[in-house]
C-alpha cells in the first residue's frame, strides 16, 4: 500500500509540474526532422542521384560513408520519404525498403524482409537462402517497378558474414525483365570496400557521398533547432547548450551524442524539480550516458569483434595484461573452435583490433623491445566486469564466460 502511495505521488507531481519538456520525442534518434542544418549538400547530391527513378529508370547504386551521428541514416530516410511522396503524386512505380543489417543480421532474414516489403509471405525458417531469394526476385519482377533497397550498417554484415548478399543484389538486374533494383549502402567504415570481393566491386558502379563530422558550432545550431521543439521557452540556458555541443564535438562530432546529452540533462532537471537546464545538468547527464554507452557499444559489436575482445578478456583473466596481435589471434581461433565459428584471417583480426582501439574498448600502444624492435601491445580499455556482465547475456558467448584456455600462446608463456 505504501509503494502505491509513493508511485501515486510521483505520477501526480510529474503530471502537475512538468515544466521542462514540450515534446521530448524530438530528441530521440528515430525522430525525423524536416530540416537538416549543414547537410544541404548531401541532401541535394542524394536527391539528384535518385531522381531518375521517377521516370522508371534505374539510378546508380550509392554508398554513404561517415561516422556515427553524422546524419547518414536520417538524411537517407528523409530523401526517400520525399521521393516516394513525389512518386505517388505522379503515379510512378517506385518502392523503398529500409534494412538495418546489424539488427537483422543474416542473409535469410534480409531476403525475408525484402519479400515482406513486396507483400510476399515467407517463413522465418525452413527454406534455403536461394529459395527465398528466388521468391523475392519473381515477386519483384511481377510488380514492374523500381525498388530502392537501403542497407544500413552494411559494413557490419559484410565483416561478419561476407559479401555474398551484396553480390546477389548487385547482379539481380541481369535476371529481371520488368523491374529494376538500386542499392543505397550506409557504412560507418570509410575502408568498407577493402572487405569486398573484386567481382562485387566491379558490379557496384556506385556513387559515394561522405558525411563529415559536425564541429561544435554546427552541433550548437542543430541543438538550437531541436530545443525549440523539445523544451518550453526559457528552459535551456546558453551555457548548457554550448557545453553540450562542445562535449559532443570532442567525441567525433556525434549529433546523436549531443541529443542524448540534452535529453538526459532535461530529465535530470525534471526529476530534481529545477526550472532550467544548466551546465551542471549536462555534466550529470554525461556521467550517466558514459556507462550506458559502453554497454551499448559491447552489445552492438559484430560477432567477430566480440570474439576478439573476448580473447583479450581471456588473456587478461590469465594475468596477461598486455598481449601482441599473434597471441590474441591464437586465443581467438581457439574460442571460435569452441562455438563452431569459422575464424577470420589474422589480417582481418588485426583490423578489428584497430577498430576496437579506436572506440576505446581496447587500448593499443607501440612499445620498444630494445634490439628486438618495436611491437604493439594490446590491453582491455574497459573493466573486465562490464564485459562479463554484457557477454554473459549473449546467446553464443554466454557459455564461454567460464571457459578456461587450453594452453596459453607460446610467445606469451616465454615473455611473462
Amino acid at each position: 500500500m505504501v509503494k502505491t502511495d509513493i508511485l501515486e505521488n510521483i505520477f501526480e507531481d510529474f503530471f502537475r509540474n512538468a515544466k521542462i519538456f514540450k515534446n521530448r520525442e524530438v530528441l530521440h534518434h528515430d525522430y525525423l526532422p524536416s530540416y537538416f542544418p549543414h547537410r544541404e549538400k548531401q541532401i541535394r547530391q542524394l536527391g539528384e542521384t535518385l531522381a531518375p527513378v521517377l521516370h522508371g529508370s534505374r539510378c546508380s547504386n550509392i554508398f554513404i560513408y561517415g561516422k556515427t551521428g553524422t546524419g547518414k541514416t536520417a538524411v537517407t530516410k528523409y530523401v526517400l520519404w520525399k521521393l516516394i511522396e513525389k512518386a505517388n503524386e505522379i503515379n510512378a512505380s517506385v518502392k523503398k525498403c529500409y534494412i538495418n543489417c546489424r539488427l537483422i543480421g543474416t542473409e535469410y532474414r534480409i531476403f525475408v524482409t525484402l519479400c515482406s516489403s513486396l507483400g510476399v509471405s515467407v517463413p522465418f525458417t525452413g527454406l534455403s537462402v536461394s529459395e527465398v531469394f528466388d521468391r523475392f526476385r519473381l515477386a519483384l519482377d511481377s510488380y514492374k517497378l523500381v525498388l530502392l533497397i537501403t542497407l544500413d550498417e552494411i559494413d557490419a554484415m559484410v565483416k561478419t558474414r561476407g559479401d555474398s548478399l551484396l553480390y546477389e543484389l548487385t547482379r539481380i538486374n541481369e535476371t529481371l525483365r520488368s523491374s529494376k533494383v538500386s542499392i543505397i549502402g550506409i557504412s560507418n567504415d570509410l575502408k568498407f570496400k577493402e572487405f569486398l570481393d573484386p567481382r562485387v566491386l566491379s558490379s557496384l558502379s556506385e556513387e559515394e557521398i561522405v558525411f563529415r563530422p559536425y564541429d561544435a558550432a554546427e552541433l550548437k545550431n542543430i541543438l538550437l533547432e531541436r530545443a525549440k521543439l523539445a523544451f518550453f521557452d526559457g528552459v535551456l540556458t546558453d551555457g548548457a547548450i554550448s557545453l553540450c555541443a562542445a562535449l559532443a564535438a570532442a567525441e567525433h562530432g556525434d549529433a546523436r551524442r549531443a541529443l542524448d546529452l540534452l535529453r538526459v540533462a532535461g530529465e535530470v532537471a525534471e526529476r530534481r524539480g529545477d526550472e532550467k537546464i544548466t551546465e551542471e545538468h549536462i555534466r550529470e547527464a554525461e556521467k550517466r550516458i558514459e556507462h550506458n554507452r559502453v554497454v551499448e557499444s559491447l552489445k552492438n559489436l559484430t560477432l567477430h569483434s566480440k570474439m576478439v575482445l573476448f580473447s583479450v578478456y581471456q588473456l587478461n583473466k590469465a594475468n596477461i595484461n598486455r598481449a601482441i596481435t599473434g597471441d590474441i589471434y591464437e586465443v581467438y581461433c581457439e574460442l571460435c573452435g569452441e562455438i563452431g565459428l569459422v575464424p577470420l584471417t589474422q589480417r582481418r583480426v588485426s583490423s578489428l583490433i584497430n577498430e576496437l582501439d579506436a572506440i576505446g574498448l581496447l587500448s593499443a600502444r607501440i612499445e620498444s623491445m630494445g634490439r628486438y624492435g618495436r611491437t604493439k601491445k594490446i590491453k582491455l580499455g574497459i573493466a573486465r566486469s562490464i564485459i562479463r556482465k554484457v557477454f554473459s547475456q549473449d546467446e553464443r558467448l554466454g557459455r564461454l564466460i567460464n571457459y578456461e584456455l587450453q594452453c596459453l600462446p607460446k610467445t606469451t608463456r616465454s615473455r611473462y
